[in-house]
């Protein structure tokens, strides 16, 4: 009853959830209410300088240093209930692993060679790798979550989408801020907090010439969940975040930024629920293996933007480099019983430069450029599955990567009114991969240290032309519609992953190759946004069809020789249509309500591959959901200013977002369950001057979500202590890695 009432409030008061969020109010007593609707401007279209978010063709949700503050975002993660049809994902199997969907597109794998369908850019740098990608985020600027493909401007891999990230770049007047938050869990039987610590110091070093910044985060948590049979706190870990920029200013043209950032974190391995054992919906668990994670990375990236005459324009370089290593234990039978367990060891190294131009030549902007990038990846994967056999299993696979790209937009002002969107970009792309088997072996081996057999070695590369066709109408500076379509692509590549060699090697006698194809997508929008003179109304609507071709999945199969059979398969044929609209509306001035609605319909329409795992590709094939689609994401969220005089301001703020049961597994049988997420602060700006109080709750209906459902080949009921493998138990069990419920915090913000 209490689900019936809060969806139906939900659907009789607008559309969906938070939009742009809020931000805590300042000190010269401006409300929160009037900092979220100032004016936003996003870089989604790389122009030479930001846009109104209302007045770019293109749909997205942007995010703004007071939004983020105030939302008490910890991770990327934590915006995945904030936008219509977005699943900002992490799968748990290992901490930090994106597994984002967007529009429909999206993956369920730990595999590090997968590529993204959502493609993350931090500072203007893509991350070619979904691992690390969910760490703790902090002295951010801004955060854009492009949705639709983003092919011709930001490249491959953004089929679904874009996330922009925007840490905090010095300022030319000094500033600083601390940050000081404690979250706990509220019920019991659950584990301990976290203690947040951040802060930043900005200035000027040489006046109007050299430009500082220096953040440093700390986190410690003592584990959210407490396991059931051993009684200790799991999914605890320590995080460490330094990052230092610089901003030279030589001349009045030239601007030069350089950032660099280092991330240390030593954590606990996947807190996952077997379904075959422990209810559904519920935070109970038993891992024996308490698993690990540490991970080390550095992100470095140089800027130079340089204004020319040529067009009023701007020359612009980016140069991103990053080193990334990771290690990972976990329990994948999830029962306190040693039946499989797996480690892995992960090294990335990157390097990407993109030089672009944004000018303006009459009638025309353009912006043109040039990409390049390069990876290199090297993943050795261990498992133990003592029932099975007392050897170990060692693989893995390592792989070069490279990849180059043109691209030009033109933007024709055809009439003052009516502008035309003209683009092309080309790419091509190489892969060279050599492979090892992850199968039983007498004797450890490491991919990383290139002790393991090469299996396989093998090389491919693709390229191809990404269009862009696109119409804007601007009716007034208030209201405009716009059309688009593009072509994007996901890359094509390699399983890293083999723990069926036989299967494997009829699917590369069936295919004719060792890599699995590329997937192209044709996408079509219609997209409509209006925002009153005064900021009062904002309502933001789009429409959008997607074909995919050559739809790449990464299918589990429950194995009773390797635990789990994955392979990586171009599958299907698929249509996806949706709806999605934003809104938020100021009732009083001091009252606002946002919402959001988002509705999709995808369906294949080819099936090529046995995705069931019957045996056959048949209609059984054809009728299965595609994974990650949930039909349905809605919400509404409220903001409340209340002036207290002398006493300062208080901000009271709700949102709550729905999303839709989705099927995680191409066979259907995982699947993720609906979710109704509550949050709620209560802000106090104190009379003190920029000392700001938050007292906020996260999941507040204590819901138990998962990041991922793979089906095992054991579960069953526990005797003393020990589960039942495999034959012993026919239906089976999964590996469900939980997500935190009910959370409280606090939080204390002092600004300098």
């Amino acid at each position: 009853m209490k689900r019936f009432l809060i969806s139906t409030s939900i659907a009789a008061l607008t559309c969906g959830s938070i939009t742009p969020a809020f931000a805590a109010n300042s000190a010269d007593g401006e409300s929160t209410i009037d900092r979220v609707l100032d004016v936003i401007t996003v870089t989604a279209r790389k122009k030479k300088d930001a846009e109104n978010v209302q007045s770019v063709p293109v749909a997205v949700t942007a995010f703004n240093a007071d939004t983020i503050e105030a939302l008490q975002v910890r991770d990327i993660e934590g915006l995945s209930y904030s936008a219509p049809n977005v699943s900002l994902d992490d799968i748990g199997t290992s901490k930090g692993v994106a597994n984002f969907s967007i529009r429909g597109l999206g993956i369920n794998s730990s595999i590090p060679s997968i590529d993204p369908t959502v493609g993350v850019f931090v500072d203007g740098v893509y991350i070619g790798l979904n691992n690390g990608l969910i760490q703790d985020t902090f002295d951010l600027s801004s955060i854009e979550v492009l949705r639709g493909p983003q092919g011709l401007l930001f490249g491959r891999n953004t089929t679904g989408g874009a996330v922009l990230i925007n840490t905090g770049n010095p300022t030319a007047e000094f500033e600083a801020k601390v940050r000081v938050a404690h979250e706990a869990p509220v019920d019991s039987g659950r584990g301990s907090g976290s203690t947040f610590l951040q802060a930043y110091v900005s200035g000027p070093l040489v006046e109007d010439r050299l430009n500082g910044r220096l953040s440093a985060y700390y986190n410690k948590d003592k584990g959210y969940f407490k396991d059931l049979v051993f009684g200790d706190n799991r999914g605890g870990g320590e995080t460490t975040l330094i990052r230092g920029s610089l901003e030279f200013l030589p001349s009045e043209s030239l601007r030069i930024l350089a950032k660099i950032e280092h991330v240390n974190v030593d954590a606990d391995g996947p807190v996952s629920q077997n379904r075959g054992v422990y209810e559904r919906g519920t935070f109970d668990f038993s891992n024996d293996n308490q698993g690990l994670f540490d991970n080390k990375s550095t992100l470095a990236s140089l800027r130079a933007d340089l204004d020319v005459a040529f067009g009023d324009g701007t020359i612009s370089n980016i140069f991103g480099y990053r080193d990334f290593q990771q290690q990972t234990s976990g329990d994948i039978d999830a029962l306190p019983a040693f039946i499989f367990h797996s480690d892995s060891d992960l090294r990335q190294e990157q390097v990407s430069n993109e030089l672009r131009y944004a000018g303006r030549f009459g009638n025309v902007d353009l912006t043109t450029g040039f990409f390049y990038f390069k990876q290199d990846i090297a993943y050795t994967e261990i498992r133990h599955l003592p029932p099975v056999t007392p050897l170990s299993f060692y693989g893995g696979g390592a792989q070069d990567h490279t990849v180059w790209g043109v691209f030009a937009q033109a933007d024709i002002d055809v009439t003052e009114k009516l502008t035309a969107t003209l683009g092309l970009r080309h790419s091509s792309e190489e892969k060279d991969a050599n492979i090892s088997y992850t199968i039983p072996r007498a004797a450890a081996c490491s991919v990383v240290d290139a002790t393991c057999p090469d299996d396989v070695t093998d090389k491919n590369d693709w390229s191809n032309f990404t269009p862009k066709l696109g119409l804007q109408y601007r009716f007034s500076d208030t209201l405009q519609a716009y059309a688009s379509y593009t072509k994007g692509f996901r890359s094509g590549g390699y399983n890293f992953r083999i723990t069926n060699p036989v299967a494997f090697l009829e699917q590369v006698a069936a295919t004719g190759s060792f890599a699995f194809d590329e997937e192209s997508v044709d996408a079509y929008e219609l997209g409509v946004k209006y925002r009153s003179a005064d900021g009062g109304l904002t309502l933001n609507a789009a429409v959008f069809h997607t074909k995919v071709d050559d739809m790449q999945r990464e299918v589990n199969f429950a194995s009773a020789t390797s635990g789990v059979s994955q392979f990586i398969l171009n599958t299907a044929d698929t249509d996806i249509t949706g709806l999605e609209l934003e809104a938020s509306v100021r009732l009083a001035s001091n009252f606002l309500v946002t919402g959001n609605l988002g509705l999709i319909d995808a369906a294949y329409q080819d099936v090529r591959s046995d995705i069931s795992g019957d045996g056959v590709t048949d209609a059984a094939d054809l009728a299965l959901e595609i994974p990650r689609v949930p039909d349905v994401t809605y919400g509404v969220g409220f903001i409340w200013d209340m002036d207290m005089g002398k006493a300062g301001m208080l901000t009271l703020r709700s949102n709550i977002q729905y999303k839709d049961r989705f099927a995680y597994s191409d066979n259907n049988l995982g699947w993720i369950s609906s979710a109704t997420m509550l949050d709620a602060a209560l802000a106090w700006q104190t009379p003190l001057e920029n000392v700001k109080l938050a007292l906020y709750g996260k999941n507040l209906l204590d819901e138990s979500v998962v990041g991922g459902e793979t089906q095992l080949p054991f579960g069953g009921p526990l005797s003393t202590g020990v589960a039942q493998p495999f034959a012993a138990n026919p239906q089976g069990g999964t590996f469900s890695t939980l997500k935190r419920g009910r959370v409280l915090g606090l939080e204390l913000i002092v600004g300098f």
